[in-house]
């Protein structure tokens, strides 16, 4: 074939694929994973997995819109269609300059999965989503279009269409194909429909407005009305089942000016802004988030930490236990799931395998206490961005209409870190501060992946995309609805600004707390480019939130990502360690600075103005009961927290040195008589194991305790005039007491005071849940650049041409060729240097083709260089199952 030769078009998927390069085959097999799993054996193979039902189904699903409505119009073009066609069925007859300019891009994506082979004059679509999205009576296509004239009289009598082609003018024909073609020319000629249709009165052509958007079936009575009538006479209506008739597809899209959608989408609609704030004030607010939500995590842990709920038997977090979680964490039970699963997926909550099996911190859960907080942040963070567990589920229905429970099964969508990645890269793309309106984000996510059915506006991916806009916000990663700076860094969308001059002395640097330049991050160019801002909904913003102002080679050695603005099918790398410790970088700035002083107030009460550090954080959380959150925690102290202190081992004299410490007011005499008053009465009665025991020095006091009425329940008696005995055990007995006001202490069978400091309970080490993938997990360089080298090699061996032989069968596999015969040819191929194509079983009993070059034989092996593996092997000869040459122009 000459340099000016064009060559042969492709006659199959198969031919198409082979005559791609490495590059344009790596992009497949990105795009569509599935089919690399297994290998395939060459390209024949491949072709016919991509045209599986599954693979199409899956390939199609992930197509954008516009995309998705391109297949569509080729589905009902012809098949093959040109691109000529199939732009009057995206354009309309006008030609629409905007879907004509997007339909290359379109189209371009259906080649680049194999979903459409050819070239431009011969568009063919692979054959199962032809007939997936093709128009049928079971299955209406998205475009409104019904059957063909062909279709639609398959079943009809020839009389009753030669009827139909006189009474629309046209000349008989001897039989019904002839006719058939007739009347579909007549429908495609568009001078000569607009003049059929010219004829025909307004009812009648209402009844075509009706049906020509879809659906294009209508139900008819035994006896038409006139208006029905001159259509069904002139083919305009065709009858498929009694009582019922279509509109023909040409007809229809004649009427439709030659347009196969009714509203193309060649455009993804752009992400508007709602509302647009300070880039300060958005860092500062998402900074204050993000803060509360370590304090959250930290709360909800701390209160688990001696054990938390039983796990039920099916698994999960019972009702009860979720209710009591959100009182205890001040928060919305939706709220209280979405700490759980998170601190689940962080791996810092686990189940701790017991016989009475309740969930408890894990091991990691103090090792991550111990770094600093914003590492802890980004932490949470990433493993947000990567979780498939959906707390937004917690309270729905399965499947089996069973309940689904937090940190239960069935929680796992595997589209969630996809939507959230691209709901945030949404956010990244709108200018800083700008806060986007909800609904234009779901409506952008609709475009990029549309739901199943056209008018599924509620599907599972647009839940997915608000919870990931409440979610982010609760986390930290936006504030006020807008992509914070530690956020972007999050995604690897932040840079910092050029570094400012330095501050004159005595001022503050503008960068520190996340107020300046090089606090803020640049957004990426969102390929339909940034909306002007608008009015709208703003996003719920959680109560705790701060105020205001806180080329293709045999062997690549590299494969290129194919990058498209508008194709959300790119897979999705999440947060690395890099960025994580990026965005914990930009976020350390802008947390507060933990205190290490309090403020003691008359009413017994305490406020830390800010966080408090970790020691003083603790110890606090024992002497006094937090009476409210916020900026400010305030701790009120009570003769039970006092004693909960002295219970845990502290003395009169370690508490008002404490305080004096961290106090930076004096400490007030009430709370110092509080603390005096109740070291004093502590341990005055003790409290040991008989079945239980209260001994104590003053009998005047025991006295008074057995004539108190809200004894009874105890069941004391007196066995010497400092010794009660109980019929309860001391735990109970202890608790009784401290209900009737009194401070006992526990003592052990010496006779010394037990501190019943709390112990925490860990379970045993655990490791995070693992995300579940939305089917094969996209393949990286390396197994792209393997899997392509052993499909090209297989398809040599395949394709190769072989001399004909005797032996050789007609239908082309490889002749079986007995041991001698194998041996003779491979010692003449070792002497002419010819290369042969053999049949090979391996120790597993896998079957293969391949093209090696004999090197030498001997010891019944045969060394050779085998092009299949391009590099040299040695196989036993009596695993060879066949030999035949191959063709004298082949090397």
């Amino acid at each position: 074939m000459s340099s000016d030769e064009k060559p042969a078009a492709p006659r199959s998927l198969a031919e198409a694929l082979r005559a791609r390069d490495d590059a344009s085959l790596a992009a497949l097999l990105r795009s569509r994973p599935d089919l690399i799993t297994p290998v395939p054996t060459d390209l024949t193979q491949l072709a016919t997995r991509a045209g599986t039902r599954a693979s199409v189904v899956r390939a199609l699903e992930r197509l954008d819109r516009f995309a998705q409505q391109t297949a569509q119009a080729l589905a009902v073009a012809g098949d093959p269609a040109t691109y000529g066609e199939l732009l009057g069925l995206m354009a309309s007859d006008a030609r629409d300059p905007v879907v004509a300019a997007a339909l290359p891009r379109a189209l371009g994506t259906l080649r680049e999965q194999a979903l459409v082979w050819g070239g431009d004059d011969r568009l063919r679509l692979v054959r199962t989503a032809r007939e997936l999205l093709a128009p049928s009576p079971q299955h209406p296509s998205p475009t409104g279009l019904g059957p063909t004239v062909r279709e639609a009289t398959a079943g009809m009598s020839p009389g009753r269409i030669q009827e139909i082609v006189a009474t629309t003018g046209l000349p008989s024909t001897h039989d019904s194909v002839s006719a058939v073609a007739s009347l579909t020319d007549l429908f495609t000629d568009r001078e000569r429909m607009s003049a059929l249709l010219a004829g025909l009165p307004a009812d009648s052509l209402e009844v075509l407005e009706r049906l020509v958007w879809g659906p294009p079936y209508g139900q008819v009575t035994p006896d038409p009305a006139p208006r029905l009538r001159r259509l069904l006479d002139r083919g305009l209506l065709l009858p498929t089942a009694p009582g019922t008739v279509v509109l023909p597809r040409e007809a229809a899209l004649h009427l439709r000016a030659g347009r196969a959608h009714r509203a193309p989408e060649p455009v993804p609609p752009a992400v508007a802004a709602a509302a647009t704030h300070a880039p300060q004030v958005v860092d500062a607010t998402a900074a204050g988030q993000a803060y509360t939500a370590l304090a959250t995590v930290e709360e909800l842990l701390r209160d688990w930490d001696e054990g938390g709920p039983n796990v039920l038997r099916a698994g999960g977090l019972s009702v009860r236990d979720l209710k009591r979680t959100a009182v205890a964490l001040d928060v919305p039970e939706p709220v209280a799931a979405f700490w759980v699963e998170l601190a689940y997926a962080a791996g810092l909550l686990a189940s701790d395998g017991e016989a009475d099996e309740r969930y408890a911190a894990t091991p990691a859960y103090d090792e991550w206490l111990e770094r600093p907080a914003a590492e802890r942040w980004a932490h949470l963070a990433a493993a947000w961005l990567a979780a498939t567990r959906t707390a937004g589920l917690t309270g729905g229905r399965d499947a089996k209409d069973r309940t689904l429970s937090a940190l239960g099964p069935g929680l796992d969508r595997s589209a969630a870190p996809e939507v959230r990645h691209r709901v945030l890269t949404l956010l990244a793309g709108l200018p800083l501060g700008a806060a986007p309106a909800g609904e234009s984000v779901l409506a952008r996510l609709r475009w990029e992946h549309p739901p199943r059915e056209p008018r599924q506006e509620d599907d599972l991916r647009g839940r997915l995309a608000r919870w990931t806009l409440s979610e982010a916000e609760l986390l930290g990663v936006t504030g006020r609805g807008a992509l914070s700076a530690h956020g972007r860094a999050l995604l690897g969308a932040y840079a910092p600004a050029p570094a400012e001059a330095e501050p004159a002395p005595g001022t503050r640097p503008a960068g520190k707390g996340g107020h300046g330049p090089a606090a803020r991050a640049t957004a990426a160019t969102d390929a339909a480019g940034a909306a002007p801002a608008s009015p709208g909904d703003k996003l719920p913003v959680h109560k705790h939130h701060r105020p205001e102002g806180t080329p293709g080679t045999p062997e690549p050695q590299s494969l290129p990502t194919p990058v498209s603005p508008l194709s959300p099918i790119t897979p999705v790398v999440l947060a690395s360690a890099a960025e994580q410790a990026a965005a914990a970088r930009v976020l350390a700035p802008l947390l507060p600075e933990p205190l290490d002083h309090v403020l003691l107030q008359a009413d017994l009460t305490a406020v830390a103005p800010g966080p408090l550090r970790r020691p003083l954080a603790e110890t606090l959380g024992v002497l006094a009961d937090v009476e409210s959150k916020g900026g400010a925690t305030v701790y009120r102290f009570t003769p039970a927290s006092v004693r909960r202190a002295l219970d845990a081992g502290r003395t009169a004299s370690d508490l008002h040195a404490f305080l004096t410490a961290h106090s930076r007011t004096p400490v007030p005499q009430p709370l110092a008589y509080l603390i005096d008053d109740v070291a004093r009465r502590h341990g005055h009665l003790r409290v040991g194991a008989a079945s239980a025991y209260l001994r104590c020095d003053d009998d005047a006091l025991l006295n008074e305790i057995l004539a108190d009425k809200r004894s009874a329940a105890l069941r004391l008696r007196r066995l010497a005039p400092t010794v009660l005995a109980a019929q309860a055990d001391p735990a109970a007995l202890l608790e009784g007491l401290r209900a009737m006001g009194y401070a006992p202490a526990a003592e052990s069978a010496a006779g010394d005071v037990l501190i019943t400091r709390a112990h925490s309970h860990r379970t045993p080490p655990r490791t995070a849940p693992e995300p579940v993938p939305e089917g094969p997990p996209a393949p990286d360089t390396t197994l792209l650049s393997a899997a392509i080298r052993a499909i090209r090699a297989g398809d040599l061996a395949s394709t190769a041409p072989r001399k004909p032989t005797a032996a050789t069968r007609e239908d082309g596999e490889l002749p079986r060729t007995g041991p001698a015969e194998t041996l003779a040819t491979m010692q003449a191929a070792v002497l002419t240097g010819e290369a042969l194509w053999i049949g090979y079983v391996n120790a597993e009993g896998a079957a293969s083709q391949r093209v090696i070059a004999p090197i030498r034989v001997e010891g019944g092996f045969v060394t050779a260089y085998d092009h299949t593996a391009d590099e040299v092997r040695t196989y036993p000869l009596h695993r060879v199952t066949g030999v035949a040459e191959l063709a004298d122009d082949q090397p």
